[in-house]
């Protein structure tokens, strides 16, 4: 394996000049610096990236926690905060935290550890993780994306929950249902908070009572949205909507009423948070709010990227949702 000695002995120039071309810390002819890559290309030499993050106390990585990355949702928010890393010169180190304190606690612990330049995270519940409610002590700058921890202030980039579940419930309202059924993810979350209140907004607003015992929590898994359809079916009065509050329970919600012969909209009307990506194949069509991950993940890395360059504030950005009528409701 080559050394940056042997790329200084090939190249004719010192070590000290090879360590400025890798680094740029100094100028370099430029037919110099064209030369020492030619030749680090030819010995087929690579940095040690951890000896320079030592030197230069930057790894050019970023961390990002998100909750669960076989949602489409993270998966998009993901590739958005990518695009822009590269763009800039940075990885993007992923960590899935399974909807898991405690393995949020371990990875963002581990992309300390590893010295990320900065991270993005979306918490799991409310963010009261040991190591969440560190991370203002790790003078390493951060910005939450989806959701936020309480009580920590700090840069965020979020769609317009309380906005969205209010188009929700007063469209399904404008369509004659008074008994919505509402499943919401885990408690203390601020997305399941926000979206809510904008489902308790208009219900109040239309002078509808809102029942206690058609508000679920799915926990944003498939099988949460199963369960709880299947209680709603059960009720004695079942509720004539259901409001999906993510994308993952809405599969549920569908799989359960396709079990039982449902017929959608004629027997249940279904609205979901968060469009799916083949919503519009569904029969009938899905009719949802439709939220625009790849700009979150975009946005919160410019943010980040601005931290770095010594930009100063905290910005709270809420990203527009859009509802999208279709024939489920």
């Amino acid at each position: 394996m080559a050394t940056i000695r042997d790329v200084a002995r090939a190249a004719g120039v010192s070590v000290a000049t090879v360590s400025h071309v890798i680094n740029g810390t100094r100028p370099v002819a430029p037919e110099t610096a064209a030369r020492v890559r030619r030749t680090m290309k030819a010995l087929d030499y690579h940095p040690n990236a951890v000896a320079q993050s030592l030197r230069t106390r930057k790894t050019h990585a970023i961390g990002a926690v998100v909750s669960d990355i076989t949602n489409p949702f993270f998966a998009t928010l993901v590739r958005g905060a990518e695009d822009a890393a590269i763009e800039a010169g940075y990885s993007l180190i992923v960590c899935n935290s399974d909807e898991s304190p405690e393995k949020e606690d371990r990875y963002v612990r581990l992309l300390r550890r590893r010295r990320m330049d900065g991270l993005l995270i979306s918490p799991v519940g409310d963010g009261s993780s040991k190591a969440v409610r560190e991370l203002p002590e790790w003078k390493v700058p951060f910005v939450f994306i989806d959701r936020r921890a309480a009580g920590i202030d700090a840069d965020a980039v979020l769609s317009d929950n309380v906005d969205g579940a209010y188009q929700a419930t007063k469209h399904l309202i404008e369509r004659g249902h008074q008994r919505i059924g509402i499943i919401l993810g885990i408690k203390g979350a601020t997305t399941t908070e926000e979206r809510l209140v904008g489902y308790r907004k208009a219900l109040e607003e239309a002078r509808i009572p809102v029942r206690e015992d058609l508000i679920a929590y799915g926990g944003y898994r498939t099988i949460g949205g199963m369960e709880w359809t299947e209680r709603f079916l059960a009720a004695p009065v079942p509720p004539t909507a259901i409001f999906s509050t993510n994308n993952l329970m809405t599969v549920g919600v569908l799989k359960a009423l396709a079990r039982h012969r449902i017929r959608i909209p004629n027997e249940m009307a279904v609205i979901s948070f968060d469009d799916l990506d083949l919503g519009e194949l569904f029969q009938p069509p899905l009719t949802a709010i439709t939220q625009n991950p790849y700009e979150i993940g975009k946005v919160a890395m410019r943010i980040l990227l601005s931290r770095f360059a010594g930009e100063e504030g905290r910005e709270e950005i809420r990203v527009p949702v859009k509802l999208n009528v279709r024939r489920s409701t």
